[in-house]
């Protein structure tokens, strides 16, 4: 008889397994190692591509730190300036998080279309291009767990969302151990109310989460990321001097303070160290920063907080292109000294380059003053001074009038208001389209004697669309655009309209010639250009004699406030006075936009473009001769004809319509 043999297995094994897969401590969270092993930039992705490198990217490793659950704050601000490498960080965070403690992530950016794009164009790059996240997302959608706006891994042990902060559907019911709010200075309110408290909110649930808020700051006050950055630890990074050891940060006021706008290539800092004063130069910043590292391998602390009580909870850290080895100070110079006197393009300097929020006018200069100033000009209404060669036209579409104001423009981001006006009746009247179209043809004289016309006439299409395109199809789009005011403070300057449909779907044809712009952003840096009193200065606004209190009342009814909305969130609007028009406002916003589909969203125009305008307008017109009768009566010679205007820039000309047959010349 044979004997069968049972393997019984061994319960005191078996329970000491369990016990030590329970007790045993999870893999320490390494970002900074796991970057070093896994992150690969390729030439598209970076001026500088091969394996990540610490020290191209060294003053990111103690924010890495601060993200890993060894560090015991709950959320990390980064206040950054723009293309410092922000997305590869939080881009870090999200796969190592994924791959090292998985669990459920959430990712969200300002609108859901922003959400697909960095989903399209980096997310899904980085899932397939590391090896260690590749075998973790396979990126099969017919199962379920891959979509554009959702990532699961393959064992389901954790799954990345993208949100946009526009839908408040997207931040609810859902439950994250650790999220990134990027660009959190865009996010706007959405119909469910503040999008960051309902993003905050998600995290709740986690005793350990990890909250990174990123993004370049805007507008102050009413800055998201500010806000974030002042409410934590305020941390910057300190930098050895080179020639004394000085531990110091690296200030904008420091490199302004010692920039010589004629030698940009000169720019520097100077050491303020006890007696030292020394220049620091562009090649030093290198060393620094490895005198740094070595320092800090020492124990020497290189991130100093202002605000040290708020470390256990609130690491928040500030960084500017000075530090990065991607930005040169002579560009840095060159991009403040071409911004320099135009609020709008400051305003971008300070954001994108000193990665600081743009502190705004947010009232109104006092409308008295502007009429005292006009009323000293020695110019009329009507008249065009010397050095202002382009001609734009803005109109605005009420019930019963359409109103329009007329502004010359001139080199370093000067204007000048030539005249404003009102015709009576609605835009779909035969009268006053007669009117506007009489007013394209307008000529103003200039100090020359000169007549030169209107170059691009901006109407607003946000009322009657349709009775305004009627009318606007009529002129050749070099000559008329429709446009519409966006009230974000991130919107662009000016941009197409994309997509405009009407109620069955279909494309309608004005899209092509119809743009949006940003009237926040217009708005404070007109309000800090009209309160310039020197002629000299970049960005100074010229008045003429003759405008009625009236127009200077509505030129200035606007303020930026704080407003506490229904759910008591508050946020910042530009609010009208009640009992105060603002046409004047209006159609001088809209001229400006026409300014800028001219010369582009800098408005800076190339010298060669300005000598060309300059030549043609800004100068004495040819003497006409007479016949002898008109001679011998004292006859005065015919008026010289309108000023032609130059070849238009490229991005303004417009193509031939198809099917218009040229004209021969008899």
């Amino acid at each position: 008889m044979s004997q069968m043999i049972v393997n019984v297995a061994n319960a005191e094994r078996i329970a000491a397994d369990v016990l030590a897969d329970t007790l045993t401590p999870p893999p320490r969270v390494d970002y900074l190692g796991w970057a070093e092993g896994n992150i690969v930039f390729s030439e598209r992705e970076s001026p500088l591509p091969g394996p990540y490198n610490r020290d191209l990217f060294y003053y990111f490793d103690e924010i890495l730190r601060a993200l890993s659950p060894d560090d015991p704050c709950r959320t990390v601000t980064l206040a950054k300036s723009a293309q410092l490498g922000g997305t590869v960080l939080a881009n870090i965070f999200c796969g190592g998080s994924m791959d090292m403690d998985p669990g459920d992530f959430l990712y969200v950016h300002p609108t859901d279309s922003n959400a697909q794009r960095w989903s399209k164009m980096k997310l899904v790059p980085m899932l397939k291009g590391t090896a260690a996240l590749a075998k973790l997302f396979p990126l099969k959608s017919r199962d379920g767990g891959d979509s554009v706006l959702y990532k699961e891994r393959v064992d389901g042990k954790g799954a990345i969302q993208i949100s946009g902060a526009n839908s408040p559907a997207s931040l609810s019911q859902v439950t994250m151990k650790r999220q990134v709010q990027d660009d959190l200075a865009k996010w706007e309110m959405n119909s469910g109310g503040d999008p960051e408290t309902q993003a905050d909110s998600r995290s709740r649930a986690h005793e350990f989460a990890k909250v990174f808020k990123i993004s370049t700051p805007l507008i102050e006050p009413g800055c998201r990321i500010t806000k974030a950055f002042e409410e934590g630890s305020q941390e910057k990074l300190y930098l050895p001097c080179p020639h004394c050891g000085h531990m110091q940060t690296l200030e904008w006021e420091n490199f302004l303070d010692n920039l010589d706008e004629e030698h940009p290539e000169k720019a520097h800092f100077i050491c303020t160290g006890p007696d030292c004063g020394a220049a620091i130069e562009e090649y030093h910043r290198p060393q620094m920063l490895r005198e740094a590292k070595r320092r800090e391998t020492l124990g020497e602390k290189v991130w100093k907080a202002s605000n040290e009580a708020a470390m256990r909870v609130h690491r928040s850290f500030h960084l500017w292109s000075a530090y990065s080895l991607l930005q040169s100070f002579e560009r840095i110079a060159r991009e403040w000294i071409s911004a320099k006197g135009n609020p709008a393009s400051e305003q971008t300097f300070f954001n994108d380059t000193v990665g600081r929020a743009y502190r705004t006018l947010g009232d109104a200069p006092p409308w008295e003053a502007l009429r005292d100033r006009g009323g000293l000009s020695d110019r009329l209404q009507g008249h065009v001074p010397a050095g202002h060669v382009i001609l734009t036209c803005g109109v605005d579409c009420q019930k019963d009038r359409v109103e329009y104001q007329v502004v010359a423009w001139g080199r370093e981001h000067k204007r000048a208001i030539v005249t404003y006006g009102i015709i009576p009746g609605h835009i779909s009247t035969v009268e006053c389209q007669a009117v506007l179209n009489g007013l394209l043809q307008q000529t103003y004289p200039n100090a020359y004697g000169r007549r030169i016309g209107i170059d691009l006439t901006a109407i607003d299409g946000n009322a009657w669309t349709e009775d305004v395109w009627a009318w606007a199809k009529r002129h050749p789009s070099s000559k008329v655009i429709m446009v519409r005011g966006i009230g974000s403070e991130a919107a662009p300057l000016l941009t197409a309209v994309k997509k405009e449909t009407n109620r069955a779907g279909k494309k309608l044809p004005y899209s092509k010639r119809f743009f949006n712009f940003a009237t926040s952003v217009l708005k404070m840096a007109l309000y800090r250009n009209l309160v310039k009193i020197d002629p000299l200065e970049r960005g100074f606004i010229d008045l003429p004699k003759g405008l009625e209190d009236e127009f200077y009342r509505q030129l200035t009814a606007e303020s930026r406030k704080r407003i506490t909305g229904k759910r008591g969130f508050d946020e910042y609007k530009w609010v009208k006075d009640p009992l105060q028009a603002n046409e004047g406002l209006d159609t001088h916003l809209q001229a400006e936009a026409a300014f800028i589909r001219i010369a582009g969203p800098t408005r800076a125009l190339p010298d060669a473009i300005w000598d060309r305008y300059e030549r043609a307008r800004d100068c004495a017109p040819e003497p006409v001769q007479g016949d002898i009768e008109d001679l011998f009566n004292h006859t005065a010679p015919a008026t010289p004809a309108p000023a032609a205007a130059p070849p238009a820039p490229a991005a303004t000309r417009s193509r031939p319509q198809r099917g218009v047959r040229k004209m021969r010349r008899d």
